[in-house]
């Protein structure tokens, strides 16, 4: 509940353009007295979760507040008509992310929700691939700003990140608390071989569904270094750690598994798994 008010609160910021006759969607982000007061509402949203939250619940707090307000500032940015429209479009993206994935954490395995939840400290690699795809979407657009004006491209890499975030939440709802974003390497008494569903599709369907969001990022922001990069990076990822991962589910079901994973695709190009010895 902390978390669904907060990022409601950080949203909110889609507002401000409407109270006020000042500001446009534009003049918000880009103006100097629209900055001014973005800075404004930023002190008074952290005041606010001060006065309502302490110690663990404020460190939530602020974490859905800041990515509700990056949602907000992404969907302002979003209607524009300026060439950081796409850019828009992937802080939306990028925000939903990492907060729907402390929210599906705290409605299906609550036991295991933390502040790690959000991901936004997932990895250095993760956090310098992230600053890469700004640098170069932000040199491309100055030099040449052509480029990211390819709208059918980007509508195209918009869908791949539905798709993925889409595939990735039902894969966690399947899965209910079996799922950990923690490889697990014990077994636990209410840890279940999950096949239903989106798992009946692919043997890793979150993996699946965070490979093409990922990929579909920079599509969506026309990075083509980035696109390459994200990919390579992503592939050797989620085929080093679906093998980990299957190590631990064949000691954990044994033949159960063997047999599923004899059905069913990882769902990732040109990665099968673990090699068992014939």
């Amino acid at each position: 509940r902390v978390s669904i008010v907060s990022f409601t609160l950080g949203a909110s910021v889609i507002s401000l353009p409407l109270l006020t006759s000042s500001f446009t969607e534009q003049t918000l982000l880009a103006a100097a007295p629209g900055r001014i007061a973005l800075v404004f509402f930023i002190a008074a949203l952290n005041g606010l979760l001060l006065l309502l939250y302490k110690a663990q619940l404020y460190q939530v707090a602020i974490r859905a507040s800041f990515l509700g307000f990056a949602f907000g500032c992404g969907l302002l940015l979003s209607i524009t008509q300026s060439p950081w429209k796409p850019f828009g479009w992937y802080v939306c993206s990028l925000s939903f992310f990492h907060y729907s994935e402390y929210l599906v954490t705290a409605m299906n395995n609550p036991r295991s929700l933390s502040i790690d939840s959000f991901l936004l400290n997932h990895s250095l690699e993760y956090t310098l691939a992230a600053l890469s795809s700004w640098v170069e979407f932000t040199i491309e657009t100055t030099i040449y700003p052509d480029l990211k004006q390819i709208t059918w491209l980007s509508v195209i890499g918009l869908i791949m990140v539905l798709f993925g975030e889409v595939l990735r939440k039902c894969a966690m709802l399947t899965a209910g608390s079996n799922f950990n974003h923690i490889v697990q390497n014990e077994k636990s008494d209410s840890h279940t071989l999950v096949t239903s569903g989106v798992y009946s599709w692919f043997r890793h369907p979150s993996y699946v569904g965070w490979f093409y969001w990922s990929i579909g990022t920079q599509v969506l922001l026309c990075n083509p270094l980035c696109l390459v990069g994200y990919t390579l990076a992503s592939w050797r990822f989620f085929s080093e750690r679906i093998e980990e991962e299957e190590f631990s589910l064949i000691h954990f079901f044994g033949e159960n598994y063997l047999e599923y994973k004899k059905k069913v695709p990882t769902g990732l190009p040109f990665i099968k798994g673990v090699k068992m010895e014939p």
